[in-house]
C-alpha cells in the first residue's frame, strides 16, 4: 500500500482517476489533478509547504517533489512528466513540460510551457526557463528552441503513455 499521510491535519487530495504505485509516498498539503500517476518509490512531500499538480502529471520512479519551509511551493501544470529520479523543489512548472531523468529544478525556478529539461540538467534557483525551449547542462542553459513536432513527439507522447501505463495497473 502507498504511504498517504496527513501532516498537521492536512491530507493529500487525490482523485480516483489517479494511479498511485504501492510503494509511493504522498504526504501533507498535496492536491492532484485528474489522471495523474505517482510511480514506484516516488515521493510527493507536502509537509513543509504546498504542492499543486494539474491533470495528467506523471511522477516517475524515484522522483521527489518537495518545497522549502515557509518559502517556496511546488506548482506543476497539466501534462507534465517528471522523469525517473528527478527532483522538483519549490518551483513552478508550466503545462506540457518534460523534466528529464535525474534532472534537478531548484527553488523559485520557473519552467515555461512546452519546454524540455534534459536528463541530468540542474536548473538553479531563480532561473527562468523560456517557453518552447530545451535546457541542458550543469547549470542548465538554453540549448535550442523546441519544434512543434518535438512537443508532440516527446512531451505529449510521454504524458499520454504514462496515462496508458497507469491503466495497466488499474484495469488489469
Amino acid at each position: 500500500m502507498p504511504v498517504i499521510l496527513p501532516v498537521k491535519g492536512v491530507s493529500p487530495e487525490i482523485p480516483e482517476s489517479c494511479f498511485i504505485a504501492p510503494n509511493a509516498t504522498i504526504v501533507g498539503d498535496v492536491i492532484m489533478g485528474e489522471s495523474c500517476s505517482i510511480w514506484f518509490n516516488a515521493v510527493v512531500r507536502g509537509d513543509v509547504n504546498s504542492i499543486r499538480m494539474g491533470d495528467m502529471v506523471n511522477v516517475q520512479d524515484g522522483a521527489c517533489i518537495h518545497s522549502t519551509y515557509e518559502k517556496t511551493k511546488a506548482i506543476i501544470g497539466n501534462h507534465v512528466s517528471i522523469g525517473h529520479n528527478a527532483i522538483v523543489h519549490g518551483c513552478t512548472i508550466a503545462d506540457h513540460v518534460l523534466i528529464g531523468m535525474g534532472a534537478i529544478v531548484m527553488d523559485n525556478a520557473v519552467v515555461g510551457s512546452n519546454t524540455i529539461i534534459a536528463a541530468g540538467a540542474v536548473v538553479l534557483e531563480n532561473t527562468i526557463c523560456e517557453s518552447g525551449s530545451i535546457y541542458a547542462g550543469v547549470p542548465a542553459k538554453k540549448v535550442k528552441d523546441i519544434s512543434q513536432e518535438l512537443i508532440h513527439s516527446e512531451i505529449d507522447r510521454i504524458s499520454n503513455n504514462y496515462k496508458m501505463y497507469s491503466s495497466w495497473f488499474t484495469n488489469p
